[in-house]
């Protein structure tokens, strides 16, 4: 059995839940899911100006209409269980929780709780915080003890 600690920041796809369960080809996959909803640490420039970088003009302009804070945590709880939900109709086991602050230091001690083989990373492109690596991946791989994989997600659009 391999144990996966995935981190992401909105509902899997179904192409994000046949990516992540593939990886592995037919070994069995338990994943413990971490989704943190948009809160104080996403700030709202960033994500704007990667917008941009990726021609969504629209998406940047409606930035500031997207919940944040307490307002996207039970939007987030609702994120997280579709995701757990997919993960199992595609039969791996999962859990997972919704992480509010300090979302790295949640990822180490759910790391070594489980005793994980890998992280993987699967958000949208960050390229500000990318480009100074202090995107969840770049700095997940100074702070726990096994393989972090980063992919992008897949958009439903």
């Amino acid at each position: 059995m391999f144990t996966s600690v995935l981190m992401i920041e909105k509902a899997l796809t179904s192409a994000d839940v046949e990516f992540v369960t593939t990886l592995h080809g037919d070994e069995p996959v338990t994943f413990h899911v971490l989704l943190q909803p948009r809160g104080d640490q996403a700030d709202r420039l960033l994500r704007a100006i990667d917008d941009v970088a990726l021609g969504e003009l629209d998406e940047a302009v409606r930035e500031g209409s997207v919940p944040e804070g307490d307002e996207a945590v039970g939007p987030g709880e609702q994120a997280l269980q579709v995701s757990l939900t997919a993960l199992r109709a595609a039969g791996s086991a999962a859990e997972g929780k919704l992480i509010e602050d300090h979302p790295l230091d949640a990822l180490r001690e759910l790391v070594d709780a489980a005793g994980a083989d890998e992280v993987i990373v699967l958000t949208d492109p960050h390229y500000v915080e990318e480009f100074f690596h202090r995107d969840w991946a770049s700095r997940a791989r100074h702070k726990v003890g096994v393989p972090v994989l980063k992919l992008f997600s897949h958009s439903e659009k």
